[in-house]
């Protein structure tokens, strides 16, 4: 491992081992939160998988309802009937803390259902896939909500992956690599004072 490019002193010496503290423990502290990271992306990924299944699901039954109601009534019928059914719904999206970063939050607020005016009545398959339709939208929100959050936690998890392994395998090494390299220098140093010092009494007898 290279060593860093300093001047082997005591001073240098001191600031370098305050560095290596300091650096041990932001990367114990990282690899926590990316541990932590990690867990909570693992049962986000499991709700995302719940959540979707359930859509998926709805939205099958949803088709072959229309399909049914296909034969009782037009394409515009159909359209029309889900159009009606649905209650204006309101979207808030805010952000919350997650650990140092921001993730989204999203509410839904609906008013009450709008009536439908005409003279014609829905037949029953169309009349309960609209509804099941008006049902899943909170569950259409919840899913985009999971998901999105779930591609800024792998996108986090990275960003902090590469920082505890630039701790790990180059900033910590190369800090003790430094920190031995300067001790042999002094001492190295101190054996020659002490050598020098030896001699010159020698001289002097």
């Amino acid at each position: 491992m290279a060593r860093l490019n300093v001047t082997p002193t005591r001073m240098e010496l001191s600031r370098l081992k305050d560095r290596l503290t300091v650096s041990v423990r932001g990367h114990k502290l990282l690899k926590d939160k990316q541990d932590e990271l990690v867990r909570q992306f693992i049962a986000l990924v499991h709700e995302n998988r719940r959540l979707r299944a359930l859509v998926e699901d709805a939205l099958a039954q949803i088709a072959q309802e229309s399909i049914l109601a296909g034969s009782a009534h037009s394409q515009e019928e159909i359209s029309n009937a889900f159009l009606y059914r649905q209650s204006p719904w309101t979207v808030e999206i805010a952000e919350k803390n997650l650990m140092g970063f921001s993730v989204p939050s999203m509410t839904s607020v609906k008013s009450d259902a709008v009536e439908r005016e005409g003279l014609w009545a829905p037949s029953p398959p169309l009349s309960q896939a609209a509804l099941r339709m008006q049902v899943l939208v909170p569950k259409l929100l919840e899913l985009a909500q999971v998901e999105k959050t779930c591609m800024l936690l792998s996108q986090e998890i990275e960003k902090v992956r590469r920082r505890v392994n630039a701790l790990e395998y180059m900033t910590i090494p190369q800090l003790k690599e430094t920190i031995r390299y300067i001790k042999m220098k002094l001492e190295d140093t101190e054996r020659e004072g002490i050598i020098r010092m030896i001699k010159g009494k020698s001289y002097s007898q």
